[in-house]
């Protein structure tokens, strides 16, 4: 009799454990309902086929095509100009560590650095010169915030110095080979200095754009041929690489603009402190 008491509880517990809680409907569960990650995988397709057939390059036409370099030359040249150069760079054989480095500016001033050698004293004439000219520009740019209370072209120059100063000490290159050196060239002494990149250019190109600002073409145009005859120099006497004048100029513009942006920020919160302070008429 126990043995079929046993035998009668065991099948209610199952019968409990089988049946459906009252509150879940077998409906609700939507079995055929389709996974979400399926969902997503299909509506990423649908939208990347609907962007492909909207595609810009599946409008262009031949007179598109020919507009383009006709329209926008710069643009095409710079694009032939990475094909070109991607051949180039696949095709160079590496400067070995054992050489010095190759410099395009040194090959084409060859001639320029014999002269030089051979004259001492006409390189210390050009080295004074040189000082000269970066002490105009250095004039020129604290003028402007000394004496016409623009600090715009100081600012910058304190933007590029402290920015070549990190940048020249982090990766600090070899002296070239065949520099020429001077007492009187800046920095004056003859001491150590950074090559990368030229204050030098990048000083006069910051004094130059401030020029341009306040509508002094001839000063402008007086500052640019120097700063090019200077180039001319530093590439004779070996005073810097090529790439550290070129990035002299780039530098130049860059601090320059982000100074304007600076001032015009700082102009912005002067403005808006002045206003919160102002009392008001209610």
């Amino acid at each position: 009799m126990n043995g079929d008491k046993l035998h009668q509880r065991s099948v209610q517990q199952t019968t409990t454990i089988l049946k459906t809680p009252s509150n879940i409907s077998i409906n609700s569960l939507n079995l055929n309902k389709t996974p979400n990650y399926v969902q997503k995988t299909t509506e990423f397709r649908n939208h990347f086929c609907w962007s492909l057939a909207d595609a810009s390059f599946l409008k262009w036409t031949t007179a598109d095509a020919f507009g383009l370099f006709k329209n926008h030359p710069i643009p095409c040249f710079f694009a032939v100009s990475l094909l070109f150069f991607m051949g180039v760079e696949y095709t160079l054989l590496m400067i070995p560590p054992s050489s010095p480095p190759f410099d395009i500016g040194f090959v084409a001033t060859v001639y320029l650095h014999r002269v030089l050698v051979a004259s001492p004293t006409i390189n210390t004439f050009l080295a004074g010169l040189n000082t000269v000219f970066v002490g105009m520009q250095t004039a020129y740019i604290i003028g402007t915030l000394v004496i016409e209370g623009r600090p715009r072209a100081t600012v910058a120059a304190l933007f590029m110095f402290t920015c070549r100063g990190i940048l020249g000490y982090s990766t600090q290159l070899p002296l070239p080979e065949g520099f020429l050196g001077s007492g009187v060239d800046f920095p004056v002494g003859n001491v150590s200095f950074f090559l990368f990149y030229s204050g030098h250019v990048a000083g006069s190109v910051i004094a130059s754009l401030d020029m341009r600002r306040m509508h002094r073409w001839e000063l402008a145009f007086l500052y640019d041929t120097l700063n090019l005859l200077q180039v001319v120099r530093l590439l004779s006497t070996r005073g810097h690489y090529t790439i550290d004048l070129a990035i002299g100029v780039g530098a130049g513009m860059l601090f320059d603009y982000l100074a304007g942006e600076y001032m015009k920020n700082a102009k912005a919160a002067d403005d808006t402190t002045l206003y919160a302070n102002r009392p008001r008429l209610s």
